[in-house]
């Protein structure tokens, strides 16, 4: 579980346009990529000398990464980047320095994600994922003279499998890692010591800090919580974390699997999100009411009018945001009654059941009051799922937004009003977003909105067009 935030930890190896041949002077290749809209890694390897040559001017990717979907299948709807009258221009892709790591477990290859901007415009790629998710820490830093926290905790299915054994298989019936139900186990991790600990150390290398991991309830199942960190630097971490994860396991002749529900018959796997917002002036979160005068008693003493108009914003854009945090047909296989997930607009202090959890001191310290978002599956692409609850977090705040309904606590007691259910398919969620009045439209854009919602279409009408096992053994024999 995550722990108050802290800030960044500072390393000795920052990399400048003064520096960077210094820093590089004994490498060969680096690592280039990018975010594409599945929050898949799309990128390359380049000589060191390419690359600068272009680090103050940027370089030329084809903008074919937001064109196709997560199999380079070409989108079957309208966009920009696709289609037939579509000539595949380049983007601009610039190295961003911060992002400068090292990849331990390939040799310490140098490695660096990119901003992406828009060739026609000059502007910043509207559905570039990081993009996205910089726009809503800019405008926390610019309007509400704060920054945003957030951290993300990982459920993931490991198989003793590879891309081939899958392939051969059919996809069924894949061979867990370990066997049977353990929780919290510390004999299971026994059986894979070397992946256990060389993964837990290799991402801190990376720069990619877990902070806790342990053996969830499930046939070869973890759950990792990352570092909790500024809100720009969590959705890299998260980003990378699954990329990471499973460059890692295949090195240990095995597959790590982030699919929201790969078993019908289990819960399915988590992306939870932890957040806060601090106060640039003085250093203090501001979901805790320091001052009296902040305090909201009504919802529980130790939460800040903040938190309330942040946690409202929020569940009133959930319904319309659901297609980001649930963004694949499978996911919605997850959100289903009795396997811990929610299915409604709701929320409690100290409650899992909700779709958002208050934890709140004394469980944490006040610094470490914050909100979980308990929705998102592991499959959701963690720069869009935090920018998209920051934008409505934001939103809430900016205009004094009320709860939509009562918390669990007071449901239960017959004191509160329920929220709304949550859409239980893909096409639905994206019907919700794609509404002309959604919140998700006033508060992420319209741009972006037509776009994604697109990508959304393609992947509901190939799930539409696909025959199934289900649908083999119900009906061939015997229809």
């Amino acid at each position: 579980m995550m722990t108050s935030f802290s800030k960044i930890s500072k390393d000795d190896e920052k990399v400048t346009l003064d520096n960077i041949h210094e820093i590089l002077k004994n490498d060969i290749k680096v690592k280039v990529a990018a975010v594409d809209i599945d929050g898949v890694l799309r990128g390359k390897l380049m000589h060191k000398e390419k690359l600068l040559q272009v680090v103050k001017s940027g370089f030329g990717l084809c903008s074919v990464i937001f064109g196709w979907d997560i199999q380079d299948k070409m989108y079957t709807t309208d966009v920009e980047f696709g289609g037939k009258d579509c000539h595949y221009f380049d983007l601009v892709a610039t190295i961003d320095l911060t992002s400068f790591r090292r990849i331990p477990w390939e040799e310490n290859t140098p490695f660096f994600l990119v901003h992406l901007t828009h060739p026609n415009t000059n502007l910043p790629l509207y559905c570039c994922p990081r993009v996205f998710l910089q726009s809503a820490v800019d405008t926390c830093e610019k309007d509400l003279n704060c920054t945003a926290y957030s951290g993300v905790e990982y459920e993931f299915f490991c198989f003793k499998e590879n891309a081939e054994s899958l392939e051969y298989k059919g996809f069924a019936n894949p061979t867990p890692l370990t066997i049977g139900k353990f929780g919290y186990s510390l004999l299971r991790p026994a059986q894979n010591q070397d992946f256990y600990y060389r993964a837990f150390d290799w991402l801190h290398d990376f720069k990619v800090d877990v902070e806790s991991w342990h053996t969830e309830t499930g046939p070869g199942v973890f759950e990792a919580a990352i570092k909790y960190t500024d809100a720009k630097e969590a959705g890299d971490r998260a980003c990378l974390f699954k990329t990471s994860m499973k460059q890692i396991a295949l090195q240990h002749g095995f597959l790590a699997c982030f699919m929201a529900k790969p078993y019908q018959d289990l819960s399915g796997c988590s992306g939870h999100i932890h957040f806060s917002l601090v106060d640039n002036k003085t250093g203090k979160n501001l979901f805790y009411p320091f001052d009296q005068d902040q305090q909201v008693s009504s919802v529980h003493p130790n939460v800040s009018k903040t938190l309330v108009y942040f946690l409202a914003g929020v569940l009133h854009g959930l319904p319309s945001i659901l297609a980001i945090l649930a963004p694949t047909v499978n996911s919605y296989k997850r959100l289903v009654a009795n396997f811990y997930a929610p299915v409604s607009v709701s929320w409690g202090v100290e409650n899992r059941l909700g779709a958002v959890r208050v934890i709140v001191p004394p469980t944490t310290s006040p610094n470490g009051t914050r909100l979980e978002m308990r929705v998102p599956g592991a499959d959701m692409n963690p720069h869009l799922a935090i920018g998209a609850v920051l934008k409505c977090g934001i939103w809430g705040i900016k205009t004094n937004q009320t709860l939509p309904c009562g918390s669990w606590e007071e449901i239960k007691e017959g004191k509160g009003k329920e929220g709304q259910p949550l859409a239980r398919t893909l096409q639905e969620a994206v019907a919700d977003m794609d509404n002309k009045s959604s919140i998700a439209r006033q508060v992420l854009g319209n741009e972006f909105v037509d776009h994604f919602v697109k990508t959304r279409k393609h992947e509901w009408g190939l799930w539409q067009n696909a025959v199934t096992d289900y649908e083999l053994k119900r009906y061939m024999e015997l229809v």
